[in-house]
């Protein structure tokens, strides 16, 4: 991407969001805009392809704070045409080079990002063409609830840029090969003169490369990339969130004249569990017992996730909705450890009750007679 293609593109247009959206506002639209226009959901569709691509350069930017910052800067600076300066009488800048053009947004030197500007600034001469990092690549997962407490290793289909298979990459039919480019002598960048500064913009001719084909390869047309769909097993870690994202280095699309693969991110979905739920590393289960029980006290049974029961000690007097707690039950925690099961207690009440319970439920009840529960209620009512 040229310098100039870099600071008009307005990532914000194309995902739709204000300048001033948060980063939750961003990841939602993105992640609303991935899932309509994926290639494995519009398979053929080359228009919702290269929309795919749009929306995850742009939330590759705008969902690193750094990234965007310089994003912000470097058309606050380009975007009116020209550097703006500052400093005393106009004399010198406000703000450092070194931290604004370093480790640019578009891969770095020789990838065409702001970087690549001061390549040429005051050098007019060319350069060759620089390894580019691949692009990252966003898909996403769905779990049971077991294997995102356990971990698992699943298979993840992704779809991405990659060198053409039958021109291995070069662009030309085979029997043929590429020639260097006459318009910038192979270094895929021409220089412009600006007043005294030169800069440097991608060469129109071979569209950076470096390389012109003459008979370009019937597959990819010449581009050298093309579209492939891969099959890996991916480990997903013990104890994931749902809705979390996870970031695999290097498993991305692959990288341009040797440069490193992009980063793959998997956003993991988790189903829901008939019994437990969970809170953090803890798992939650509610867990119905009699009022004798709630009364009297007593041990109870619980089950567990993966395991056998645990017999948990209930207190006598036990009011509904108390919390038991079951140690090192839970979901399993980054460093190997794990979380706690928390048992609610749920007092029941029969539906109906006849016989020996009936007569023994009547006396419990002229036993306790002297005993109102909602006394302290009506006295708290009278002094408000």
């Amino acid at each position: 991407m040229s310098t100039k293609d870099y600071v008009e593109k307005d990532y914000y247009k194309v995902l739709g969001v204000p300048k001033d959206a948060t980063t939750a506002e961003i990841k939602k639209t993105y992640r609303k805009l991935a899932r309509e226009f994926h290639p494995d959901a519009n398979k053929g569709d080359t228009k919702a392809e290269d929309r795919f691509k749009d929306i995850s350069e742009a939330y590759d930017v705008l969902s690193d704070d750094k990234r965007r910052k310089e994003y912000d800067e470097a058309r606050s600076l380009f975007g009116a045409g020209g550097m703006r300066g500052g400093g005393t009488n106009g004399a010198g800048y406000n703000f450092d080079f070194g931290d604004l053009f370093n480790g640019s947004p578009a891969g770095g030197a020789g990838s065409g990002g702001i970087g690549d500007v001061f390549g040429g600034l005051f050098n007019r001469g060319g350069r060759q063409p620089q390894p580019r990092r691949g692009a990252d690549v966003e898909t996403e997962v769905t779990l049971s609830f077991e294997e995102a407490v356990d971990g698992a290793t699943v298979p993840l289909r992704m779809t991405s840029q990659a060198a053409c298979r039958t021109c291995a990459g070069t662009g030309a039919k085979a029997g043929t090969t590429p020639r260097v480019c006459p318009t910038c002598v192979g270094a895929g960048t021409v220089s412009r003169g600006q007043g005294a500064f030169a800069l440097s913009d991608p060469c129109r001719d071979c569209k950076g490369r470096g390389m012109i084909v003459d008979d370009p390869c019937t597959d990819c047309h010449g581009s050298g990339r093309a579209t492939s769909a891969r099959t890996m097993q991916v480990r997903i870690p013990a104890g994931v969130q749902d809705a979390q994202r996870i970031r695999l280095k290097a498993k991305g699309a692959q990288g341009e004249r040797g440069g490193q693969p992009g980063d793959l991110y998997v956003t993991v979905h988790v189903d829901t569990h008939p019994v437990f739920g969970r809170k953090g590393d803890n798992l939650t289960v509610t867990v119905p017992v009699s009022f004798p029980e709630a009364a009297l006290g007593g041990t109870i049974e619980v089950p567990t996730l993966n395991g056998p029961a645990v017999k948990l000690r209930l207190p006598a007097g036990s009011a509904n909705g108390l919390t038991l707690r079951a140690r090192g039950k839970g979901a399993t925690r980054k460093d190997g450890t794990r979380g706690d099961l928390l048992v609610t207690v749920e007092v029941t009440v029969p539906q109906e009750t006849t016989g020996e319970a009936l007569t023994a439920l009547e006396q419990y009840r002229e036993a306790t007679a002297s005993q109102d529960p909602r006394a302290d209620l009506f006295r708290a009512a009278e002094g408000a």
